[in-house]
């Protein structure tokens, strides 16, 4: 059913704006090797008419990784996958879930759920452009449109183009009234859509995202759909992902890094990164790479000492990646 030559997206990494960029991912990747990871959100536009180099230069390390895109013109969306393929990503995957009024002015985003034949259009011509998978990430419903027939209808439509891969968002989308933090919180949950998608077409990969923060809840989802999206919580717990490859891909080949042992292996990366932007005010700054990595420790001793260490402001400006090592140093005593 799935063309990529990774494994199954079982469990994967929300794209989040602001966070999930290539640091953060690189990051991550540290931590587990086989969760597929998401890029943030980039418009047709942005690539179209800006730097591509800049919003879609990414590490060989990240592989399984996919671009999301927004957009609304088949056209323009079409030629974006291309250019997403002919950069190596795996996936191009197609945002009509993101709820925020920015994102609504450019016609895209969650409001696309009320125009599903434009979506399949859409999916049709990016598939039509490339031949790695063209996904959707989607909410359930947009406003007081709760009916499990809305979602159920949508799926249906975009599938007949050929997606074959839905990521289920299991809240409604709030178009006004409500900021895009608030639309993560407030709707309530019903992954029952979900697991109701996934019995109704059982020949598309159904993955659910919403709030999922353990493993046990992780569990319990994959008793009834393909896979599970994690948001926020991979961000705050990213060492809950440590346990991924083994418990859900069966990996063998390799122990899970300790903490201590991911930060060592950033660290090369960290180096190069500087090397290669620069350290001055033009440049990279060493806060674009080590604040993804603050909630490393979330839920052992010491965990605020090492925030804290990370969060120095003078030591930050200083560009040494050695921070790290002095971070890791004054919460050990706290730790043991």
């Amino acid at each position: 059913m799935k063309s990529n030559t990774y494994r199954g997206r079982r469990i994967s990494v929300a794209p989040m704006m602001d966070w999930t960029d290539r640091h953060c991912r690189m990051f991550h990747r540290q931590i587990t090797r086989h969760t597929w990871l998401y890029t943030e959100m980039v418009t047709t536009g942005a690539l179209l008419h800006g730097d591509v180099p800049r919003h879609l230069d990414f590490n060989d390390e990240e592989h399984p990784v996919a671009l999301q895109l927004g957009g609304s013109e088949p056209a323009d969306l079409a030629q974006s996958a291309k250019l997403g393929q002919q950069w190596g990503y795996d996936e191009i995957n197609l945002n009509c879930g993101c709820p925020s009024e920015r994102v609504q002015k450019g016609a895209f985003g969650a409001c696309l759920m009320a125009e599903a034949a434009l979506v399949a259009d859409c999916v049709k011509a990016m598939r039509d452009a490339v031949t790695i998978d063209v996904t959707v990430k989607h909410r359930i419903g947009i406003d007081k449109t709760e009916s499990y027939e809305f979602v159920r209808d949508f799926v249906g439509t975009v599938a007949e183009a050929g997606c074959q891969t839905f990521i289920v968002h299991a809240r409604n989308a709030i178009l006004k009234g409500l900021s895009p933090k608030e639309n993560r919180e407030i709707p309530p949950l019903k992954y029952e859509f979900a697991y109701q998608l996934a019995r109704d077409f059982p020949a598309l990969e159904i993955i659910l995202n919403g709030a999922v923060k353990t493993s046990a809840e992780i569990d319990l989802h994959l008793q009834h759909v393909d896979g599970v999206m994690l948001g926020r919580e991979a961000y705050h717990n990213p060492y809950l992902m440590a346990e991924f490859d083994a418990r859900y891909y069966g990996a063998t080949d390799a122990t899970p890094k300790s903490r201590a042992e991911v930060i060592e292996a950033m660290l090369p990366y960290i180096h190069s990164q500087l090397a290669l932007y620069g350290r001055d005010g033009n440049g990279l700054r060493l806060n674009s790479i080590t604040r993804h990595m603050l909630g490393l420790m979330a839920g052992i001793p010491g965990a605020r000492t090492f925030r804290q260490a990370l969060s120095d402001s003078k030591k930050l400006a200083l560009g040494d990646p050695a921070l790290l090592l002095e971070a890791l140093t004054r919460m050990q005593p706290l730790a043991a």
